[in-house]
């Protein structure tokens, strides 16, 4: 059985676990932070500048989100990134629209504080808007080079214990190449978190699409919570 502060921590149901990181103003795990600051000193010595653009998130936050887009009041996209109509969509052809983008709420490695979002501020021009598209950190997008930068560290093993856990697709979220992960922390939080424990926590909130999404939970769990053990870094998982 979880303790208090581990479910608090596992759910997003508080920020006790996390820090500032000053020049964003994002939170983070300590650990992810410092494992962070390590990159980007590496990072700015290669003429990049990396930024954290979205930290911890809570849980109450990703329930909001996730309820604004099950009733089409925020875009659902498909898998090319363009808008679907949510009224022509069946219960459960919404659930996994939605999830193709977006965590359940309770699932999201951003309530862990090891998990967050970057983006290299300096390719960007005064007064540009950032959209976190696959567009902006495709080679050719405007985070391409530091993104490439990254590929060669993280292959390398020098990425700090930082990896991208959603670096292709395997038919659940889609590819967010501006989303990495502290792999230690992250992989001992991923080990305590259940389909059941999922489940109770959904059904304990007033959430859209529960229903379906409970009891398509296992499934669901599997291609769109769970980051397989051979995607994080070698020796990660061994660092617990």
């Amino acid at each position: 059985m979880l303790t208090a502060p581990l479910k608090r921590m596992l759910f997003g149901l508080g920020d006790e676990h996390v820090i500032l990181e000053p020049q964003s103003g994002q939170l983070l795990h300590p650990e992810a932070l410092v494992a962070f600051e390590r990159l980007r000193a590496d990072a700015r010595a290669a003429g990049f500048d990396p930024r954290v653009v979205s930290g911890f998130r809570s849980f109450e936050r990703q329930r909001i989100l996730w309820n604004g887009k099950a009733a089409g009041l925020r875009p659902v996209l498909d898998s090319s990134g363009d808008p679907l109509d949510v009224a022509q969509l069946s219960p459960v052809q919404t659930a996994f629209a939605i999830l193709r983008w977006s965590a359940l709420p309770g699932a999201s490695r951003h309530h862990w504080g090891t998990d967050f979002d970057v983006v290299d501020a300096a390719a960007m021009p005064e007064g540009y808007q950032l959209q976190l598209t696959p567009q902006e950190v495709a080679d050719d997008g405007i985070f391409g080079p530091f993104h490439r930068w990254l590929d060669q560290r993280i292959a390398a093993g020098r990425s700090c214990g930082l990896f991208r856990p959603y670096a292709g697709d395997r038919g659940g979220v889609a590819p967010e190449r501006w989303h990495l992960s502290y792999a230690p922390r992250a992989y001992e939080l991923q080990q305590l978190l259940t389909p059941e424990l999922l489940r109770e926590q959904l059904q304990s909130c007033e959430l859209e699409l529960c229903d379906t999404v409970c009891e398509r939970m296992d499934e669901i769990f599997a291609r769109f919570v769970l980051v397989p053990e051979n995607c994080y870094p070698a020796g990660a998982t061994r660092e617990i």
